[in-house]
C-alpha cells in the first residue's frame, strides 16, 4: 500500500507542486531581487511536499536561535527530502549551495540564480573558494544565513568526513555556526530509492558555536568539532526518535 501510494499519489503531487511553485517563484523573482519572498514560496513548497508524503517533522532546539540572527547551518545529508525538512522547519532566511550542473538546467538554473543560491564546483578549488567568499559576503551584507551539507553530498550510511567549507565561511563572516541533525529521513527515502515512505522525522538544532576571535587557520579544528556535534545529535536523536514507519491512520 505504501509503494502504491508513493507512485500514484505522492510522486505526481510532488511533480505538480514543484512545477506550480517553481513557476510562481520564477515570476516573483522579477519583482523581488532579494530572494526573500522566493524563500517564503520555497518554504510553502517544502511543507506541501512533506504533507503529500505524509512525513511529519518534529523540531527540537529552535529556542537556541535568534530569529533575527544570521548563521551558517551545518547538517547531515542522507536523503533528497532533507532540504524540504530544513526549509519547512528553520525560521531563518537562508541560501544553500548546489552543484554547478544544476545551474545549467533550463528553468531550474534560472530559479536557483534568481533566488540567490550559490553554485559550487567541487572540481575547482579556486571556484569553490570564490563561492565560499561570496557566501560570507551575503551573510555580512544582507544578514542572510547559509545552509551547507559538509559531507559534500548525500551519504548512503553513517556520517562521512566533513569538508572545511562551512567552518571557513562562518569564520570569514564572523557569525555562529550551528550543527543540525536530521534523524530518520534516510529511512523514509534512502539513496537510489523512489519509494517515499510515510513517517516521522526529528530535526535537532544544536548549540550555536561562536566564531568570534577565530582565524581561518582554525577551520580544521572547528570542522572536527562540528562533526562531533552532529554525530552526537544524531546518536541522541535515534534514542528518542519515534518509529519512522508510523503512518497517519486517517489518511490511508
Amino acid at each position: 500500500m505504501s509503494l502504491v501510494r508513493s507512485v500514484f499519489f505522492s510522486t505526481p503531487l510532488i511533480v505538480l507542486s514543484t512545477i506550480v511553485m517553481g513557476t510562481l517563484s520564477l515570476i516573483d523573482s522579477f519583482f523581488d531581487r532579494t530572494g526573500k519572498s522566493q524563500h517564503q514560496l520555497a518554504r510553502a513548497w517544502a511543507r506541501m511536499l512533506l504533507a503529500v508524503c505524509f512525513i511529519r517533522v518534529r523540531v527540537e532546539g529552535l529556542e537556541k536561535l535568534d530569529p533575527r540572527g544570521a548563521y551558517v547551518f551545518v547538517a547531515n545529508h542522507g536523503s533528497f527530502m532533507d532540504i524540504p525538512a530544513l526549509l519547512a522547519s528553520l525560521p531563518q532566511q537562508f541560501r544553500f549551495f548546489a552543484k554547478t550542473g544544476l545551474f545549467r538546467i533550463p528553468f531550474l538554473g534560472t530559479h536557483l540564480r534568481r533566488a540567490g543560491h550559490l553554485p559550487v564546483d567541487r572540481s575547482s578549488p579556486r571556484a569553490s573558494l570564490k563561492s565560499m567568499q561570496e557566501a560570507a559576503r551575503i551573510i555580512n551584507g544582507r544578514g542572510i544565513s547559509v545552509l551547507n551539507f559538509p559531507e559534500g553530498g548525500r551519504s548512503a550510511a553513517g556520517l562521512r568526513e566533513f569538508k572545511e567549507g562551512p567552518a571557513y565561511i562562518a569564520i570569514k563572516a564572523g557569525v555562529p555556526v550551528v550543527p543540525v541533525a536530521i534523524v530518520g529521513m534516510r529511512d523514509l527515502l534512502p539513496m537510489g530509492s523512489i519509494h517515499l515512505r510515510s513517517g516521522r522525522v526529528v530535526l535537532r538544532v544544536g548549540d550555536p558555536i561562536d566564531t568570534r576571535g577565530l582565524g581561518t587557520s582554525d577551520r580544521m579544528e572547528l570542522t572536527g568539532r562540528l562533526y562531533r556535534e552532529v554525530s552526537q545529535l544524531l546518536a541522541e536523536g535515534r534514542e528518542t526518535a519515534p518509529d519512522p514507519k508510523w503512518v497517519p491512520r486517517s489518511r490511508l
